[in-house]
């Protein structure tokens, strides 16, 4: 997914690039993609790490972390991952490395402390969602104001995704001392949580939309409306884990949006 919206960023978003092929074959580009990949890879590795009890709880029958491989290789994968997507984002741009070091940092603090925390790790992946666009923008120096948009859109359909795993995850999560949005406050407040994020979420977008396109808008309140719908009627952890993959599917169309616009 990080890949895909890359490219399809640098293809359809980035002006100055007039032709499939000239974004395909620029190498430097594919260096950073393949960098940010890597972040985001080094990333779920130390998560699994440090989540391996919470996951034997949440979802056991998917725990690799122990069971298909030796907690020290998945660390030292974490290590050579990072310093391998610093060293070629540090290769491409001195903020581009700075970024990748960044992005590595918050990632390893977010599966240590921030996840833990109400809000405060939900906030943490949004915002490196976004950044993946970000990204593009600067390797670029295409900082177009669509890109932003979509950065925006993003981080949003993100946080919304990550408070709902948060419900599918309140067992493990609970037993082991976190401290997440669902526990803290309960489900109830959490749904209204989410529904007072998607409302702002639409208002944004059809603000920052309006002189553009009124249809991609309209098409995401079509999809928030009947998120909502599922947020309001879910009441298992299944339940939880279909409305997290719906976020996906969100994504996925979000992205796909820019061949169109």
């Amino acid at each position: 997914m990080v890949a895909l919206t890359q490219y399809l960023t640098a293809i359809f978003l980035v002006g100055k690039r007039d032709t499939w092929v000239q974004v395909l074959t620029d190498k430097g580009f594919f260096l950073l993609v393949s960098a940010t990949v890597m972040i985001t890879a080094a990333g779920y590795l130390i998560n699994d790490y440090y989540d391996v009890k919470i996951d034997f709880v949440n979802k056991p029958e998917r725990v690799v972390v122990g069971k298909k491989l030796k907690r020290r290789w998945v660390l030292a994968g974490h290590t050579a991952l990072n310093f391998g997507a610093i060293g070629i984002g540090t290769f491409l741009s001195i903020p581009i490395g700075v970024t990748m070091f960044g992005a590595a940092f918050l990632l390893w603090l977010y599966s240590n402390q921030l996840k833990r925390l109400p809000l405060v790790g939900n906030l943490a992946i949004a915002a490196l969602t976004g950044m993946t666009l970000v990204l593009v923008a600067e390797y670029f120096q295409e900082r177009t104001f669509i890109i932003a948009c979509y950065a925006v859109f993003a981080a949003f359909i993100t946080l919304i995704r990550e408070i709902i795993k948060d419900v599918e995850d309140r067992k493990g999560d609970e037993r082991f001392g976190c401290r997440t949005i669902p526990i803290v406050y309960g489900v109830a407040k959490t749904k209204i949580f989410l529904f007072v994020i998607m409302g702002i979420f639409i208002i944004t977008v059809f603000i920052l939309l309006r002189n553009i396109s009124f249809v991609l808008p309209s098409v995401l309140l079509l999809t928030l409306i009947a998120l909502g719908y599922g947020i309001a009627k879910a009441d298992t952890v299944k339940a939880f884990h279909d409305l997290s993959t719906y976020c996906k599917i969100i994504m996925l169309l979000g992205v796909l949006s820019m061949i169109w616009i």
